[in-house]
């Protein structure tokens, strides 16, 4: 059965503080590479590949700017530190799933547009593998 997003939280170190007032987060987006290994014996005429390089990608999430908020106070600083923090997105807790994942922060932005409440979106970029934690059956 589908899960209302209501509840998922983003939080930053360890112990994790969680990142107030946001309206969106997105999960890391991974990839992988792959490379050619194509002979002149392959079958067909068709190209032939293996499994390269994988990329955790990058997380992003967005809400209302709150100075004082401590989790965005900390993203904030991460940003200034250039340093690699423990994050995790905990979905609601009737999913008991979670991604847990290091990134460094690339982006922290606010905007202020007419007739909007002042927001703000940050970019993360996933550093080795993220981990996505399922419940136990």
């Amino acid at each position: 059965m589908a899960q209302r997003a209501l509840g998922t939280k983003l939080l930053i170190g360890n112990p994790g503080v969680s990142v107030g007032l946001l309206t969106s987060i997105s999960s890391p987006s991974m990839t992988q590479e792959t490379i050619d290994v194509t002979t002149l014996e392959s079958n067909g005429e068709y190209r032939e590949f293996i499994g390269g390089f994988k990329d955790g990608g990058e997380v992003t999430a967005s809400g209302f700017f709150k100075p004082d908020d401590p989790g965005q106070a900390a993203v904030y600083a991460a940003l200034e530190s250039s340093t690699v923090e423990d994050f995790e997105i905990q979905f609601p807790a009737a999913m008991g799933a979670s991604w847990e994942f290091k990134g460094i922060v690339t982006a922290f932005q606010t905007t202020a547009e007419l007739e909007e409440a002042i927001g703000f979106e940050i970019t993360i970029k996933v550093s080795g593998k993220p981990t996505l934690v399922l419940p136990t059956p």
